[in-house]
């Protein structure tokens, strides 16, 4: 399977927080699973950190690059297809993981279950 994460789910896997399940933990380190991060994700987590809303390790890049992740970019068909969307939900962050699973065929791994109502393969975290 296939899996994309949301900013939270990044955040508390980083963090080792009990707020994952250990479901979601098992689904992260299943080798047979391929865990993506959205460009989006590492957006929001600046944008955050840069307000003061979040602290992050000085070395986040070294952090991230030490994960077994593979990093996913934020491409036009992705931003044409946020426009494809329903307005189910409002968050431009949460909108484009949206279009990222759908186009990438991707399951998202999150804790907002208002997610579902766009019918994609989903993971509460």
């Amino acid at each position: 399977m296939n899996l994309l994460l949301d900013t939270h789910v990044l955040l508390w896997w980083l963090d080792d927080h009990p707020n994952l399940s250990k479901k979601t933990k098992a689904s992260i380190t299943d080798r047979k699973n391929l865990i993506f991060v959205s460009a989006v994700v590492i957006w929001e987590i600046r944008i955050k950190q840069a307000l003061g809303k979040l602290e992050i390790p000085r070395n986040f890049r070294r952090v991230l690059d030490d994960q077994p992740f593979e990093m996913l970019d934020i491409t036009v068909e992705h931003a044409h297809a946020v426009g494809e969307l329903p307005a189910h939900h409002r968050d431009p962050f949460d909108r484009m993981l949206v279009a990222q699973a759908k186009v990438e065929g991707l399951t998202l791994v999150t804790r907002d279950i208002r997610l579902k109502k766009y019918n994609i393969p989903l993971i509460k975290a």
